[in-house]
């Protein structure tokens, strides 16, 4: 199936809100609860689900939701999680990729590792504008989502007001430039690192560090060391 036909799929309002839904969890999802969460009866939500599948938008398994094995434990049920391939659409048909694959090679080999850091903290900064560095975890996650980063929280203690209490972090499920950062790992991800310290700001209440894990950005922000209590 073309990139085109698959973003086509997404078009149904349904399909759309199911892909949606099991995207953001970062986990396997059933069927009962993504149709709980779309709102919709369970055999609609299978039957869009296994399309978003065989759209490749979607991949699919099978395990026991209960967490039993063993006779008395029932069938096991199939579950969803994000497809780890990328699609883009362009017409005519453009190559970014090749490009930015060959810049990064050209950049490696040169040894321009923090020329690439400097001007990336630049364009962050420039993304910025006048604003004020970045005043809190809540308001980084709107800056990171703006970006494509779809960032969601994990650990620490809620504060008051549902606002993230301590030893938050912010991690990101999507990385912008995963294609050529899983060539170029230490040059891509010291271009990230530099780019978010430009977007949130380095000597404000939160920062961004280096935390690399598989299947996520390898970066993450928490409070600033003389933020945290």
């Amino acid at each position: 199936m073309k990139d085109i036909d698959v973003i086509a799929v997404l078009q149904d309002p349904v399909r759309r809100r199911l892909y949606e839904y099991v995207v953001a969890q970062g986990r396997e999802v059933g069927r009962n609860e993504a149709a709980e969460a779309a709102g919709v009866a369970r055999t609609l939500a299978a039957h869009h689900l296994d399309r978003l599948t065989e759209a490749g938008l979607l991949e699919s398994g099978s395990r026991r939701l209960t967490g039993r094995s063993g006779p008395g434990a029932g069938r096991p049920a199939k579950v969803y999680t994000r497809a780890r391939g990328e699609r883009s659409v362009s017409l005519p048909a453009r190559d970014y990729r090749t490009a930015a694959e060959l810049l990064a090679e050209a950049a490696e080999q040169a040894g321009l590792d923090a020329g690439l850091r400097a001007a990336a903290r630049r364009r962050g900064e420039t993304l910025r504008g006048a604003a004020a560095p970045c005043g809190g975890l809540e308001e980084a996650m709107e800056l990171l989502a703006a970006r494509g980063y779809e960032p969601h929280l994990e650990e620490g203690v809620e504060g008051e007001g549902g606002e993230a209490g301590p030893g938050a972090v912010v991690r990101m499920r999507n990385c912008p430039f995963h294609a050529v950062a899983e060539r170029f790992p230490p040059l891509v991800c010291g271009m990230n690192l530099a780019l978010l310290d430009g977007l949130i700001g380095t000597d404000g209440p939160v920062r961004a560090r280096m935390d690399a894990r598989p299947g996520e950005c390898c970066v993450v922000v928490e409070a600033s060391k003389n933020n945290q209590h």
